[in-house]
């Protein structure tokens, strides 16, 4: 079809494409006129960027891609069925007489488990304000959610806006405390847990220092350590004492005079010292008087007597050496033993000294699970109780003083394009249905024949019955 031959058929069927244009033009603004007005009105909410305080690890700030997310989830959650059921418990939407007709309505027609009581019809109501009266438009450059109620009255509007608001900062709060107490009693259970298992491995560890006696074990180990060392140093010292006797007392058979203690001994020096005197003596008197004579006889006996306390003496000095080397044998038997008695005794307290550092470990762990879980259960109970969050209300809403809808103005525009189209479309319609030849190359194109003239526009003239060709 060309342009030429859709213009040829408006011209002739205007009159049914503008009856149609017109028909359609009066129902819009009929409908405007007649359906039921709607009032809208807007309450919005911000989104604070930092981070909740009282949350553990908290004290930064929101990212962006955190926020956006964050952002969405808010959304989501001011468009949820439990927002929704707050809001109609919070303004009793269910005992609304229009709500409860619908209601009614709705019921006979439902399943029967979706009308057994209020707590359907509330659901119901949440349904229907999610679905067809409410919505939440995020801002695209900044952290505000605007939240949009639509409703037959504007008080009405304006409450169930603030309303929904509300019951998202007071659900955003639900969300953060129920997980805190759930947390809290867990926590709680785990600490009653962690400090029964600490006082037993306490007990078992005082019962083990009562046993034992080791209270710092440490001290007690270093003591007994340092005594060990004293008698290594004992045994060494007396093993040298048991030689250094060994070797004098063989000594004693060869030559008794050249023993150190002969030497040393302060009597037999002067004993020696008398008896040189005596022989000096004696050997003066024998050249004065001679060897008959009783005054050598004296000192030849007092040069014996002398020789005689000499020997005696060196002989005791002699025989002391052999009771020092039995002596120093002993004391190195008893050192000895003492030592290995105290090796046994180190043993020992180092096994009791790594067995009470195991004890010791364990109680230090168990402290420490304890005072990890109490400092999260103080955390747990101090998120459970706040009653903060970082969503708050921005604007109220207010009662709107003119309808939002129906739009008269944008219902006729809508009304005359659909209008317009309809009418062009059966006009269209009819002329498929009685298709009538509009131009002289239809002619063409139906006989296939050259066109040889044409005859102009003829009008019937009714009143004359006759033609008029112009």
């Amino acid at each position: 079809m060309s342009f030429q031959y859709f213009l040829h058929v408006l011209r002739a069927r205007w009159k049914i494409a503008a009856a149609i244009f017109a028909a359609v033009v009066v129902a819009a603004i009929a409908a405007s006129l007649i359906l039921p007005k709607q009032y809208t009105a807007t309450s919005s909410v911000v989104i604070d960027a930092k981070s909740d305080p009282v949350a553990a690890g908290a004290g930064g700030v929101l990212t962006e891609q955190l926020l956006q997310s964050y952002v969405t989830t808010q959304v989501d959650i001011i468009s949820s069925q439990r927002v929704a059921l707050r809001v109609v418990k919070a303004l009793g939407l269910e005992k609304d007489p229009e709500l409860q007709e619908e209601w009614n309505k709705k019921s006979r027609w439902w399943t029967s488990w979706m009308s057994d009581g209020e707590g359907n019809i509330q659901t119901w109501i949440a349904t229907y304000l999610l679905e067809k009266k409410l919505r939440v438009t995020p801002s695209r450059d900044s952290d505000v959610i605007d939240i949009s109620v639509k409703w037959p009255h504007p008080k009405g509007a304006s409450e169930l806006a603030n309303a929904f608001a509300q019951a998202a900062i007071e659900t955003n709060i639900d969300l953060k405390v129920e997980p805190a107490k759930q947390y809290a009693s867990w926590f709680n259970q785990r600490s009653s847990a962690l400090r029964a298992d600490l006082e037993t491995k306490q007990k078992r560890l005082s019962d083990f220092q009562t046993a034992t006696g080791i209270i710092a074990t440490d001290e007690k180990l270093d003591l007994e350590n340092a005594r060990l060392t004293e008698l290594s140093t004992e045994l060494v010292a007396i093993q040298g004492q048991r030689q250094d006797s060994q070797s004098r007392q063989r000594q004693v058979s060869d030559n008794n005079e050249s023993l150190p203690e002969v030497l040393q001994s302060t009597l037999i020096a002067n004993l020696k010292n008398d008896l040189s005197d005596a022989e000096a003596k004696q050997n003066e008197v024998a050249a004065r008087v001679g060897k008959n004579h009783p005054d050598y006889q004296a000192g030849e006996a007092t040069v014996a007597n002398l020789r005689a306390r000499i020997d005696q003496e060196t002989a005791k000095i002699a025989a002391s050496l052999g009771s020092t080397t039995q002596v120093n044998v002993r004391r190195e038997g008893d050192i000895r033993r003492a030592l290995e008695s105290q090796k046994e005794r180190v043993l020992e307290l180092k096994h009791e000294h790594d067995e009470a550092a195991i004890l010791q470990s364990d109680v230090l762990t168990a402290q420490r699970d304890l005072d990890a879980v109490t400092q999260r259960l103080a955390q747990s109970n101090l998120e459970s109780q706040t009653q903060q969050t970082n969503i708050v209300q921005l604007t109220f809403a207010v009662p709107p003083l003119q309808h939002s809808s129906p739009k008269l103005l944008l219902n006729i525009l809508l009304g005359m394009v659909f209008g317009g189209v309809l009418g062009v479309g059966c006009a269209l319609l009819f002329e498929l249905r009685d298709p009538r030849i509009r131009d002289d190359r239809e002619v063409l194109q139906l006989l296939g024949v050259p066109l040889l003239g044409k005859i102009g526009f003829i009008r019937m003239d009714r009143r004359h019955d006759h033609l008029l060709i112009g």
